[in-house]
């Protein structure tokens, strides 16, 4: 096993793949396809290194290597499953291999920003995809009934599957919606989204992983920021009072601030920076 984590690296690093859908380098990517296609914790790679494999397991090991450096999909989509944390999704083509920083504070129950786990009775997921931000909200707040809303039809069959994987039918209700579009009158305690935001000409230069995936997920205008002014425009109408709005912006913090100054965004910890994820309240939009 050994060697073919050596010649897993030298032929990721030959091919120039682009890495960035749950691991960040050649080594990382190829211990984890070496470790799934071997069935073995992934958790776990020293332990293995010099174990004999049998040759059906050395060439499902080679193909799995070659299908990643000649498809250029995520790996994700190979082995149909995305990681946050210790939470295992489904996931295919059909939507964004999952990576959202907001499942980091979800995991950490949005504290200090919510006292009480118990208090929290309905929360929305928008743009929900494969449903992993709305199955760890439902994780997160055990009182709470959940919308995982999505414009995809496709991205909502997959997120039914994972709700299922998790049990979670009776608590996570999937809606097919524009935005909010198909949400009138519904309000809710916590409203999280991780929408489009890569702007034009970004979308231009993104790496064939990125292109593997729906462009529905990813594109946001010419600014990156066409998503985000609609949720920012409406997401009053949809919060209690005292509701609380999470949103993922990636690399757009500098720009819309300049969008909207009168705002005054609290940017969260997560990812090992406060640069991607801000907060507002419903008090604080009320005047926007």
């Amino acid at each position: 096993m050994r060697d073919l984590l050596r010649f897993a690296v030298s032929r990721f690093n030959e091919a120039g793949l682009f890495f960035g859908h749950g691991t960040n380098n050649a080594h990382d990517e190829a211990a984890y396809l070496i470790l799934h296609t071997l069935h073995l914790p992934l958790d776990q790679l020293e332990p293995y290194l010099d174990a004999r494999l049998l040759p059906t397991e050395v060439d499902a090991v080679l193909r799995i290597v070659e299908l990643r450096m000649t498809s250029r999909k995520p790996a994700a989509y190979l082995t149909h499953e995305a990681w946050l944390g210790s939470y295992r999704f489904y996931v295919d083509e059909r939507v964004i291999v999952p990576r959202s920083f907001i499942a980091e504070l979800l995991q950490e129950g949005l504290a200090p920003w919510v006292d009480d786990p118990a208090s929290v009775e309905s929360a929305l997921d928008l743009c929900t995809g494969s449903g992993c931000l709305a199955i760890l909200l439902a994780e997160a707040f055990p009182q709470a009934h959940v919308d995982a809303a999505d414009v995809s039809a496709e991205a909502l069959e997959v997120a039914e599957r994972n709700v299922a994987d998790y049990h979670l039918q009776a608590r996570v209700t999937l809606i097919r919606s524009d935005l909010f579009k198909r949400l009138k009158g519904r309000r809710y305690d916590i409203i999280v989204t991780n929408p489009p935001y890569v702007d034009a000409a970004a979308m231009q230069t993104l790496p064939a992983e990125y292109r593997a995936e729906p462009r529905l997920a990813l594109a946001s205008g010419e600014d990156g920021l066409d998503h985000v002014r609609v949720i920012l425009d409406q997401a009053f109408q949809h919060l209690n009072p005292g509701g609380l709005l999470i949103v993922e912006v990636g690399h757009n913090r500098e720009r819309l601030e300049q969008a909207f100054p009168h705002l005054p965004f609290t940017w969260l910890e997560a990812g090992g920076s406060d640069e991607y994820v801000f907060l507002l309240t419903r008090e604080q939009l009320r005047g926007h």
